[in-house]
């Protein structure tokens, strides 16, 4: 148990043995039977009341158990001395969802907490569920979690404001601009403030060119830019900000927050997302792409409920957001019953952007969707050059 902990940054030598006891009783319950559980916890509680209690593995008992009556039996004794003391008790085990619908503890525990491991391509992801708290609320649904240095990191699951906080959502009047020449006009004036915009097309269209120009745009504007990227590295975009902005500009002054989208965990993203905002009060976020975010989520549907969140959340902090996504298809690259198929309606602006070869090559945008305001459907042709995107 030592040699495992110590690797931790929380473990501390000087601890074990006074302020931490370590008892092996297994031999004892082997020889004598489970009978013996609360007994020598009775015994060690005399000797020194502890305010916690950790017993590993509890689900051992019932292989040592002569009966499911005599199991039964010394949990009631094992509860009864256990609630005569102002001791918290953990009861760890390898259970499996079966286990869970006959084993007489999970009747009795005021609390369980489920840690499970679920299997991708080349990695693994935790989670973490609670699937019983009496007398107190909780986030339901699975929280992602890793094991890192200083022990679990807990990344609670997103979910949508509550429905009485409805009188947040304040309908704005301000326009804020684009920063990408053309775009503004056809939209009636430039994006609502709070708003979430979708830049959907194929490779080489210049969605992450449009997105770095909407997120500089707002440093200009004297508002901070949180650029989150899950496609290209920050030397790739450090040149593109330096091409943009004539070298007058430093990747150091956009906020930038990449992860590697081979190890990318959705949950862990949004944590970060959140305290990142809140410390510099960020009004323009850019997420660039969606798409690695799909082929990172282990389940379609949790991935479509987080951005369903993500997006009211922004509306409610009058966060100005977008999102790129490379697509092939049409409108969203992605059939209607996915995730991703289903984001087209929690958008209020919606751009498509394609690369033409007619007769010679031509980039082109239309605006197929815009809340609440005036909307050009044409399409219009657009070049990239050294300073960015202009529509003509």
């Amino acid at each position: 148990m030592v040699r495992h902990v110590q690797r931790f940054s929380f473990f501390d030598a000087d601890k074990i043995g006074s302020a931490i006891n370590y008892q092996d009783i297994g031999t004892a319950l082997a020889k004598d039977g489970i009978s013996m559980l609360t007994p020598l916890l009775k015994e060690a509680i005399k000797a020194k009341p502890p305010k916690v209690i950790i017993i590993d593995s509890f689900r051992v008992l019932h292989d040592l158990a002569e009966s499911k009556s005599g199991m039964r039996k010394m949990l009631f004794e094992l509860t009864g001395l256990l609630t005569s003391y102002e001791t918290t008790t953990f009861l760890l085990g390898d259970y499996s969802d079966e286990d869970a619908k006959g084993t007489p503890e999970f009747a009795v525990v005021d609390s369980i907490v489920q840690l499970m491991r679920s299997g991708q391509s080349t990695r693994d992801e935790r989670f973490l569920r609670v699937l019983k708290l009496r007398d107190s609320s909780y986030i339901e649904g699975l929280h992602g979690f890793r094991i890192a240095n200083k022990g679990l990191d807990i990344y609670p699951r997103l979910v949508t404001p509550d429905a009485t906080e409805a009188d947040e959502y304040v309908v704005g009047e301000e326009q804020v601009p684009s920063g990408i020449d053309g775009l503004d006009k056809i939209i009636g004036g430039g994006l609502w403030k709070g708003s979430m915009t979708l830049l959907s097309g194929g490779t080489g269209t210049g969605k992450t060119t449009m997105a770095l120009q909407f997120a500089l745009e707002g440093l200009r504007q004297g508002v901070h830019s949180l650029y989150v990227n899950l496609q290209e590295n920050p030397a790739q975009l450090a040149r593109s900000v330096s091409n943009l902005t004539g070298g007058k500009m430093k990747t150091s002054e956009l906020e930038m927050l990449y992860i590697s989208p081979v190890e990318v965990q959705i949950d862990s993203i949004i944590v970060t997302l959140f305290a990142m905002i809140q410390e510099n009060n960020t009004k323009r976020v850019v997420i660039d792409s969606i798409g690695d975010l799909a082929m990172a989520a282990s389940d379609p549907q949790r991935l479509h409920d987080y951005l369903y969140a993500l997006v009211q959340h922004f509306a409610i902090q009058g966060i100005t957001a977008m999102f790129t996504l490379e697509t092939g298809d049409a409108i969203t690259g992605a059939s209607s019953d996915s995730p991703l198929g289903r984001i087209s309606y929690m958008s209020d602006n919606i751009f498509l952007l394609d690369l033409t070869q007619r007769p010679e090559p031509l980039r082109e945008i239309r605006c197929v969707k815009t809340r609440g305001s005036e909307q050009d459907l044409s399409v219009h042709s657009f070049y990239i050059a050294r300073d960015g995107i202009h529509i003509t």
